[in-house]
């Protein structure tokens, strides 16, 4: 496979889903592997080991092969509603993790105080937002404005298309009243159970940094749980 090609065909996936790229190392052929693609000779008689590796999410020289298999994944998304003081310091850990940050916020001062950078920001109503962008199962929520018009919105998108995580800040007392919202619209104790409010490990931070830490790790314990890359 020329160059060229190779580097065309890695941009154009990496914005899509996994793949990998293997290279036979005793002669130099590459290709692109996907679940269900076929093999060429060159790799054949090496599928079961091929496939191990993509499943495992390992890149390196497959053992006791000339195969070296290298994994590439789509950034998992992050939508954070809320352009809060919160935010900044979430989007500093969530970027040095590779996630892929949006910010929704409808309200333009605080999306203006906020100091953001190299971060896409959406200055509309989440209901707006989630018409136009694709988001599925291995999405992420993030609530924090405690405007029940804000983030219940997002809430109920996220729950209908089953995020992987949802997070809603707020007290103990503002989640039970978001529960009870969210059950009289429709949802289920199941659904409303996924939430997980109010957000983050319990590590009793009290500063913003220590909260978006303790969100940020809840949100990749539960990545490593569930994510289907």
């Amino acid at each position: 496979m020329k160059i060229e090609t190779l580097k065309q065909i890695i941009k154009k996936n990496s914005l899509n889903e996994q793949f990998a790229i293997i290279t036979n190392l005793s002669n130099g052929s590459s290709e692109i592997f996907k679940v269900g693609s076929s093999l060429s000779k060159n790799f054949i008689n090496f599928k079961n080991e091929i496939e191990n590796y993509y499943n495992l999410k390992k890149s390196g020289i497959i053992n006791n092969t000339e195969i070296f298999i290298e994994n590439y994944f789509k950034p998992v998304e992050v939508i954070i509603v809320g352009a809060v003081h919160i935010t900044q310091y979430l989007i500093e850990f969530l970027k040095n993790l590779n996630f892929d940050v949006t910010v929704i916020d409808p309200r333009e001062y605080f999306v203006t105080k906020q100091k953001f950078q190299n971060i896409k920001i959406i200055s509309k109503w989440p209901e707006e937002v989630f018409k136009k962008i694709r988001t599925d199962s291995n999405t992420a929520l993030i609530t924090l404005t405690h405007d029940p018009k804000i983030d219940e919105p997002a809430l109920k998108h996220a729950l209908k298309k089953k995020f992987f995580y949802i997070g809603a800040l707020g007290s103990k007392k503002t989640h039970k009243n978001r529960c009870k919202r969210l059950k009289e619209d429709g949802f289920n104790n199941k659904e409303i159970g996924s939430i997980h409010g109010p957000i983050g490990l319990d590590i009793g931070g009290k500063s913003a940094p220590e909260i978006a830490l303790s969100i940020v790790a809840q949100l990749v314990s539960e990545k490593n749980k569930t994510i289907k890359i």
